[in-house]
């Protein structure tokens, strides 16, 4: 995958999501902001354009389990600018430390705009963190929507392995063909 970029994001789980004054905590709601992969997803944080989703149980952003992150890009306007996004997310990744896993894009169609994707994998010491990346369009906006897996403990390498060989292809699957993330209008209307 050739695409052409300039980061705006580091998956905020990554480097440790960090409520501040500037931010908005959400406690966890009656109601879902949507389904993905068969789990309901509640919001937990945003601050700016990037807003941060985990499942029932999964509250304490400081040791979660699964989180989804959509991040907008309002500068994004056409297919090259997302280019531009997606590659800078993976040049930041990698320098990072990342493992890059798999790379690809899904060309434009005359019903679609061109879409990009990056699976890597973070090894820290205290966990492994698997990330499935989704770049697209919708309604003339730039975004990002983020799968990441954390593993924690000791074992956690043979345990990510193991996760990656199960889950790793329908996840990417799943991703790339959900349209239930909320888009960057919503995003936006709802102030979340």
């Amino acid at each position: 995958m050739n695409l052409r970029c300039a980061f705006v994001f580091l998956t905020a789980g990554l480097i440790g999501s960090s409520v501040d004054a500037q931010s908005t905590p959400r406690a966890a709601t009656a109601k879902p902001s949507f389904d993905f992969a068969d789990v309901s997803y509640f919001h937990r944080w945003s601050k700016n354009d990037q807003h941060e989703f985990t499942p029932a149980g999964q509250e304490d952003l400081g040791k979660w389990t699964d989180m989804v992150t959509v991040n907008v890009y309002r500068t994004a306007r056409d297919g090259d600018a997302l280019a531009t996004q997606a590659n800078a997310v993976l040049e930041n990744y990698k320098s990072h430390g990342a493992r890059v896993l798999r790379t690809d894009s899904v060309l434009r169609t005359p019903e679609r705009p061109a879409e990009h994707f990056i699976a890597v994998l973070f090894g820290r010491p205290e966990f492994i963190e698997v990330a499935f990346a989704r770049f697209r369009l919708t309604d003339g906006t730039g975004s990002s929507i983020v799968f990441s897996h954390r593993i924690y403990g000791g074992k956690a390498g043979d345990e990510a392995s193991a996760w990656l060989k199960t889950n790793g292809e329908k996840l990417e699957k799943a991703l790339m063909t959900s349209n239930a993330m909320p888009s960057p209008a919503a995003l936006s209307r709802e102030r979340l």
